[in-house]
């Protein structure tokens, strides 16, 4: 099978390979994890942990003194190039955050250790990376990621390529993110190491609950093969009673069903409340699981999971705690009936005991319970707004995000001068672009939709006002100016 090259024509390969992505993903679904070299015996484990470390850099209009003639470059590299200013010394720090996985986890298996790790990086930070010349960067977590003497211990988990917020993305849009990180990801680690990557983290952890959306996002998920995905405590209720899930530490379904009457669901794994940079940095999930027993489930007894997931180089703690904290819960989970494990890993060793998806519960988004009281599945999207408007009147703490750019978008308060030129540069790319059906090797394709993603970073919807808006409005204007040109 051929390799797919990294870059073409100075763009990172995040579109013209869709076939070969999704047999790649459709073969790791046939493929067991049960056989790897560091197996945990699921048999005595009495409870396990799970981290997954996100990581992300914005690509920004700053290569440059003009704002409008300005290259992309990773914030990393501005930060590294201009350390004087606010926080930016830790630029060197970041970069070793980075890196370190590909250099902790050969060392521990070299001691005979059982590390686990599940990582998630954007697909900005790793062209951001290969840009500024940091590839040394890749070159270790490639180690990590193709080498079988270590790759049994990390678990990467798929993402947006742009960081993009599932409830603030238009849906199409959102599923260009989600295609384009696999071929990025095959692009760089190769299409056998696609095939393992099986669970999904959404940017900032946002599930949305507009019941239209909150379906396109699970089934985009499912359509582009992925098996689970991780879920914050607090956005989802369980069906049956609307409570926050009450056995957070087991899988549960999530279950989507849309104005029309559809209805979709996937595995979901529950990441719990807390400062999350603070408790994975001190790896305070392993403490908590050596405090728990097994739970029932469908009439087994099986070890529950703590799972969290942080930013993997945020904050002094992660930066300077984390890695002595990490090696030490490694070292005294190995072997032990409190191990840590990878999600997917997890899941597997549950449906060799026989149990089923259908045997976790059932979760939706929050609030939708509300809604469903109000209309049934089918009633159509015109009913669904008319109800949702309703309940905003009646309770002040009634929340609906997601939408997209044909709605009325709720999320969009106090950011109406980025949202309107997001809002107008993803309709024209769905206009000139994608309705035309413009092939996805095409290099002017490629050029449209690597701006359109970077455009979609949430942090130009989530920072507020001043050079942060600037730079979203300028990568905005430039989408518009690329496909009305190329696009005619």
């Amino acid at each position: 099978m051929p390799d797919l090259p990294e870059q073409i024509q100075g763009l990172p390969n995040i579109s013209g390979h869709e076939n070969d992505v999704a047999a790649a993903m459709a073969r790791g679904k046939e493929k067991s994890l049960s056989d790897i070299p560091g197996g945990v015996d699921f048999g005595r484990v009495r409870a396990a942990a799970a981290i997954a470390l996100h990581q992300h850099q914005p690509l920004i209009p700053a290569g440059g003194d003009d704002l409008k003639t300005a290259a992309l470059i990773s914030n990393l590299q501005y930060m590294m190039e201009h350390q004087d200013i606010g926080d930016n010394h830790n630029a060197p720090a970041f970069v070793w955050c980075y890196k370190r996985m590909g250099e902790f986890i050969p060392q521990l298996v070299h001691e005979g250790k059982s590390p686990r790790v599940m990582l998630e990086y954007s697909g900005t930070l790793l062209h951001g990376l290969r840009q500024m010349g940091e590839g040394h960067v890749i070159d270790a977590l490639k180690t990590i990621t193709m080498n079988p003497d270590y790759n049994w211990a990390v678990e990467w988990l798929g993402m947006p390529w742009g960081h993009a917020v599932a409830p603030s993305t238009p849906v199409q849009d959102y599923r260009l993110h989600v295609q384009a990180f696999q071929h990025h990801f095959a692009a760089i680690f190769g299409l056998d190491a696609l095939e393992r990557v099986r669970g999904f983290s959404p940017s900032e952890m946002a599930l949305p609950n507009h019941p239209d959306v909150a379906y396109e996002f699970v089934n985009t998920l499912k359509e582009c093969g992925y098996q689970w995905v991780l879920v914050q405590e607090h956005s989802v209720e369980q069906t049956d009673n609307g409570w926050h899930p009450q056995r957070p530490h087991l899988p549960h379904r999530l279950t989507c069903t849309n104005s029309e009457g559809e209805t979709v669901s996937i595995i979901a794994l529950v990441k719990t409340q807390g400062s999350d940079t603070k408790l994975v940095a001190q790896m305070q999930p392993w403490y908590e699981a050596q405090g728990l027993e097994r739970w029932e489930l469908a009439g087994k007894q099986v070890p529950p999971l703590v799972t969290q997931i942080a930013d993997g180089e945020n904050g002094g703690v992660m930066m300077n705690e984390f890695p002595d904290k990490f090696m030490e819960a490694v070292r005294a989970a190995s072997g032990t009936d409190t191990p840590l494990m990878n999600g997917s890993e997890y899941i597997e060793q549950l449906f060799a005991l026989g149990i089923k998806e259908s045997d976790f519960t059932e979760v939706r988004p929050v609030q939708q319970g509300k809604i469903w009281e109000r209309m049934q599945p089918g009633d159509g999207p015109d009913k669904l707004e008319k109800v949702i408007e309703e309940l905003k009147k009646e309770d002040h703490q009634f929340h609906m995000d997601g939408g997209s750019w044909t709605n009325d978008l709720s999320w969009v308060k106090g950011y109406e001068n980025v949202i309107g030129p997001m809002e107008e540069a993803s309709a024209v790319f769905n206009e000139k672009v994608l309705k035309p059906g413009t092939p996805t090797d095409d290099p002017r394709y490629r050029n449209a939709l690597y701006h359109l993603m970077a455009s979609q970073t949430s942090c130009y919807r989530y920072w507020g006002q001043g050079l942060w808006t600037d730079y979203g409005r300028e990568i905005c204007r430039r989408v518009m100016d690329i496909v009305n040109y190329d696009f005619g």
